[in-house]
């Protein structure tokens, strides 16, 4: 083992956490080191949030020429050009990562390129992306080890070599036919963004409902959108078997509601779930202790069962959201400061950017009728909401849940047009313990999608069925 090298802060992944614990303790003047085999900064700017963002926004203005005429625009044939959309965000990802060397290099944090193995409690021996290694201590130690995209054991799909988001965020060509196995967030997103660049696009699903964790109006809505889109779905089936490889020709065998069936595509996209990155990192040297699923033991101030050791992110079993890692580091440095910030009863937020966009924060009515909550509901179409009207985007509709014995909101869903903006705005009241009435009673800017809360909550409150 190489000589030791002693940091007073080790911080082993740059994701969301890890970055701004590195760049947090050295600014404060603490000897920090930051060890990140890949992806400076994380999933988030590289191969994650922003990209898929920009890759959205590229189907978007597809969508736009497409439908030139519906705005009174006159225009040629429309083609995609999927080189000038990779480039396009190419350009962005590389901005970022150099944002965040800048910011490394200004913090003072040492930034190491290489992959980390624990072999003594708070120690880890690095494999360096240059070559050679380096053996590392710190007095205190924070993982943000991320998580990854899983591949389902089914017979002949890994051999069929299927994309995961991060190739298919890096395709310069456009596929004929992808075949979508997975009806989440990532699969949803990408399914959708191909389907306007001009590709075939079939999504299969195990379960009976898109989005199964979401009220049955809210997956209806978003399945109605993608039919009338042209994205072929097919629910309540099972893969069973895959042949060819993805990228040339591949033949998907299914067992749905119609029997068993082959499918014929070009590429496979598994948007299936993840799983964290602890394995290989030797967590058993330094005392670390997993659960069943492969996640780092945390208690609710995010600190692991090692003394000195803490864990952030994806892999302490977080949910998957950038925004929620970003606050599992507030956590930890207010702890490390005297503070007393937990996880525990955190209202977070998420929103799945298809168009429109679906946001979330707070009960649905699937989950407040499972734990017996009493609520009353009003709901209002996005055609009610006028900046909806004006820009001609009237899809989807918007709904509160009000406590059935109080005013207080438990809950906000919009399938809609800037969804996400107006959830912000319910997500601050709740935050506030404000009663829906403070809403209801508010002057928004007319016409912004915030002023449709008005409407929304000016109705009566219904008892739900």
């Amino acid at each position: 083992m190489s000589e030791i090298e002693r940091y007073e802060i080790l911080v082993i992944g740059s994701g969301e956490s890890g970055k701004w614990m590195a760049w947090t303790m050295a600014q404060a003047g603490h000897r920090t080191a930051v060890v990140e085999r890949k992806y400076i900064g994380g999933s988030c700017p590289n191969v994650a949030c922003l990209p898929s963002k920009n890759v959205i926004r590229s189907a978007k203005a597809n969508w736009f020429a497409r439908h030139g005429a519906e705005y009174g625009i006159s225009s040629g044939p429309v083609s995609t050009d999927m080189k000038g959309v990779f480039a396009r965000k190419r350009k962005m990802v590389e901005g970022e990562i150099q944002f965040h060397l800048d910011r490394f290099k200004t913090t003072g944090a040492d930034l190491i390129g290489g992959e980390a193995r624990f072999v003594a409690p708070k120690t880890v021996q690095v494999r360096l992306n240059e070559g050679g290694q380096r053996t590392l201590a710190g007095d205190k130690v924070f993982l943000d080890l991320g998580s990854r995209s899983v591949i389902p054991d089914i017979r002949g799909l890994l051999d069929a070599k299927p994309m995961t988001h991060v190739e298919a965020l890096d395709l310069d060509r456009l596929p004929e036919h992808v075949i979508v196995l997975g009806a989440g967030y990532v699969g949803l997103e990408l399914a959708q963004a191909l389907r306007r660049f001009g590709s075939a696009v079939t999504v299969i699903a195990r379960g009976p409902q898109f989005i199964a964790a979401e009220d049955p109006d809210v997956a209806q809505g978003v399945q109605e959108n993608f039919a009338s889109e042209g994205i072929e779905v097919l629910m309540n089936t099972q893969v069973r078997q895959v042949e060819g490889l993805s990228g040339e020709k591949v033949r998907v065998r299914i067992d749905g509601p119609k029997g068993e069936q082959t499918i014929e595509g070009t590429d496979l996209l598994a948007a299936t779930g993840r799983t964290p990155n602890t394995q290989g990192v030797g967590v058993d040297a330094a005392g670390i202790e997993l659960d069943a699923r492969g996640y780092i033991k945390v208690d609710e101030r995010l600190e692991t069962t090692a003394p000195g050791v803490w864990a952030m992110g994806d892999c302490a079993g977080s949910p998957h959201f950038t925004h929620v890692a970003y606050d599992d580091f507030r956590v930890v440095r207010d702890n490390l400061n005297g503070g007393s910030r937990t996880t525990r009863d955190r209202l977070i937020p998420f929103c799945m950017f298809t168009d429109p966009e679906l946001a979330r924060v707070g009960l649905n009515e699937t989950e407040a009728k499972k734990r017996g909550i009493a609520y009353r509901l009003a709901k209002l179409p996005m055609a009610a909401v006028l900046r909806a009207v004006a820009l001609g985007e009237t899809r989807g509709f918007v709904k509160v849940l009000v406590d059935a014995r109080s005013d207080r909101i438990l809950g906000f869903t919009a399938l809609g047009l800037e969804a996400s903006e107006m959830m912000a705005a319910a997500q601050t009241a709740m935050l506030g313990g404000l009663p829906y009435t403070v809403l209801r009673d508010a002057i928004f800017a007319h016409p912004t999608t915030a002023e449709g809360l008005v409407y929304l909550l000016a109705n009566a409150l219904q008892q739900p069925a």
